[in-house]
């Protein structure tokens, strides 16, 4: 089944605003929710809406509050969410990063006491759509286990970077630090499809490809093992050091995945190069990227961000893949 994304954004817009957004709001947000369904991202499109829904419903997340600056410091800036809505919030920092940027070649928003910022590539390709480098990420309740545990300690954090082209066809990479997000494990589950690669544990302890042994364990995979561990350590220091925030071990408390810490960096290459040099340089490396040798017959090798513009592309013409129970559950709503 597939749906029009104006219809998708329609729906979502109806059903916020009825929860206490107001329209414009509601639009906003809808959009962005929306919108990561429109590029393949239907983990934290659509597929994540009924969740946001019950968090406004049980008072979890305040959609009239909206993040403020709390300190600043010429090119970095430390804000606070109030628990307010995540994607707006999210999107409301990184529009800051960017102004920053522009001032001063870089900037940066730490912010803290967030909510969920759905997917962590909206902001990446938001920086990337004003000109500017993209780079951020967001901690989470602790999701995983550091390598060599078994308990969960540790978020799969994700870390984002976007580098801008002027066409639009931005390069873009946008991944939790656990080998799949749960977001993607739920998304398999829904199709009822395996994981490409083991991604977690079973409840025998073995690695497994199947997505509903991994929700049962909540024994995800980091990414690069215990590379992937050290790196979502790091991401969780140095956000909740530079916001006085929420950490993964703290989050853990709340019950629900809610008081997230954010950071949102943005770095203006204008400062050095034309919007012509820098496309160049683009141009040259993932060119030479994509003149790989497939390792399949038939197949091509896909720069990081070309497989959602080729989603979105296609979504935008035929409207947009749907897990039909969830999205009737949302017309009823």
């Amino acid at each position: 089944m597939r749906v029009k994304y104006e219809v998708m954004v329609k729906e979502f817009a109806r059903i916020l605003e009825k929860k206490g957004f107001c329209r414009e709001d509601a639009q906003s947000a809808a959009a962005i929710f929306a919108q990561n369904s429109l590029a393949g991202v239907y983990s934290h499109g659509l597929n994540r809406f009924p969740r946001v829904v019950s968090y406004l419903e049980k008072g979890e997340i305040d959609p009239k509050a909206a993040a403020t600056c709390e300190m600043q410091m010429g090119a970095i800036e430390r804000w606070d969410g109030h628990r307010g809505f995540g994607p707006l919030n999210a999107k409301k920092a990184m529009d800051r990063a960017c102004e920053l940027a522009k001032e001063y070649g870089i900037g940066c928003v730490a912010l803290g006491n967030n909510n969920h910022w759905m997917r962590g590539g909206t902001y990446g390709w938001l920086a990337a759509d004003e000109g500017c480098i993209g780079i951020c990420w967001s901690n989470t309740m602790p999701n995983m286990p550091a390598w060599g545990g078994v308990n969960r300690k540790i978020g799969n954090n994700p870390l984002i970077m976007a580098i801008p082209r002027s066409n639009g066809e931005h390069a873009m990479i946008d991944c939790a630090v656990s080998q799949f997000s749960y977001g993607k494990i739920e998304d398999c589950r829904l199709r009822g499809v395996k994981l490409p690669v083991p991604g977690g544990y079973d409840t025998k302890g073995e690695l497994t490809t199947d997505p509903a042994e991994i929700e049962k364990t909540w024994r995800v995979l980091p990414m690069g093992y215990w590379k992937g561990s050290g790196l979502s350590i790091a991401l969780d220091l140095i956000a909740t050091v530079l916001t006085n925030g929420n950490s993964v071990q703290k989050i853990g408390t709340f019950g629900d995945e809610i008081g997230l810490t954010q950071i949102m960096i943005a770095i203006d290459p204008l400062k050095f190069n034309t919007v012509e040099e820098t496309d160049a340089i683009v141009d040259e490396i993932l060119a030479d990227v994509k003149s790989s040798e497939p390792a399949e017959e038939g197949a091509q090798v896909y720069y990081p961000g070309e497989l959602e513009l080729k989603n979105m592309k296609e979504n935008k013409e035929n409207g947009i893949p749907v897990v039909e129970e969830v999205w009737e559950s949302v017309l009823k709503m």
